[in-house]
């Protein structure tokens, strides 16, 4: 599965370029996630590309939110229609923060970086 890497911001934003996260797609999905390195604090990831997700391909995102351990975090971003309802119908909405667009979620952090620093 071929996903980009690109700093903005504070976060790494990871672009899942491929239409499906499947059964087909969640061992190398997972693998390259993992993969990241663990100085990395702040991931989003990018899912406007992403047009299906099963429930495998959830798993692996729940798992490797899980992986990320303390003190790190991984917020969502850019979900398709079909995409979100997966999320909003297993009620994984209040798990991850979700943002309508790259440029919101980044917005967002940066404004939220700003309040704590003052």
């Amino acid at each position: 599965m071929d996903l980009i890497h690109a700093q903005q911001g504070e976060y790494l934003v990871v672009t899942v370029n491929a239409a499906h996260i499947n059964a087909s797609a969640v061992l190398e999905f997972d693998d390259s996630m993992n993969a990241i390195d663990e100085s990395i604090s702040k991931i989003l990831l990018n899912f406007e590309q992403v047009e299906f997700i099963d429930s495998s391909g959830l798993g692996a995102v729940v798992s490797v939110m899980k992986h990320l351990g303390k003190g790190r975090q991984m917020d969502l971003c850019a979900l398709t229609p079909t995409v979100e309802n997966v999320f909003r119908l297993t009620r994984m909405e209040p798990i991850f923060s979700i943002y309508s667009t790259l440029e919101q979620a980044v917005s967002d952090q940066q404004a939220t970086g700003q309040l704590i620093e003052q």
